[in-house]
């Protein structure tokens, strides 16, 4: 079953572009990804750049195997907004949304949930797992 996930970009000016991802949404998959492979924001946009994608890889190269608009043929799909407040009402929602913001950080919104700092997100992640196999 896939865990749909959207990846955005508020880039300087105040504008966001969001993407799809069909697979493999998840923090621990998606989100430690994002944050330990796409900080740089040329990377993140070259990421937005090839629209959506069936599931995000380590690098561009990788990734680019599963981008819908290169594998498949289909037109190329890059949701656009004014700034975060327009993204904020108008984006696409999925299970997991992760955005790449003009600070700096990423952030995430799990399940209709607040948006977060990724990188927290993920420490309480693996806060959690280790609390599970230590109950086991």
């Amino acid at each position: 079953m896939a865990t749909r996930s959207t990846i955005a970009m508020e880039f300087a000016d105040g504008t966001v572009q969001q993407i799809y991802c069909h697979w493999d949404g998840y923090l621990e998959h998606n989100g430690k990804i994002l944050f330990n492979h796409y900080v740089d924001p040329y990377k993140t946009r070259e990421l937005i750049d090839m629209g959506g994608i069936s599931s995000l890889c380590n690098t561009i190269e990788e990734t680019k195997q599963g981008a819908y608009h290169f594998w498949r043929g289909e037109e190329l799909r890059v949701e656009k907004f004014n700034d975060f407040q327009d993204y904020l009402a108008h984006h696409q929602y999925e299970e997991y949304e992760y955005i790449l913001r003009k600070d700096g950080h990423w952030y995430v919104q799990a399940h209709d949930d607040a948006f977060v700092m990724l990188k927290s997100a993920l420490a309480d992640a693996q806060d959690l797992i280790a609390q599970e196999e230590t109950e086991e």
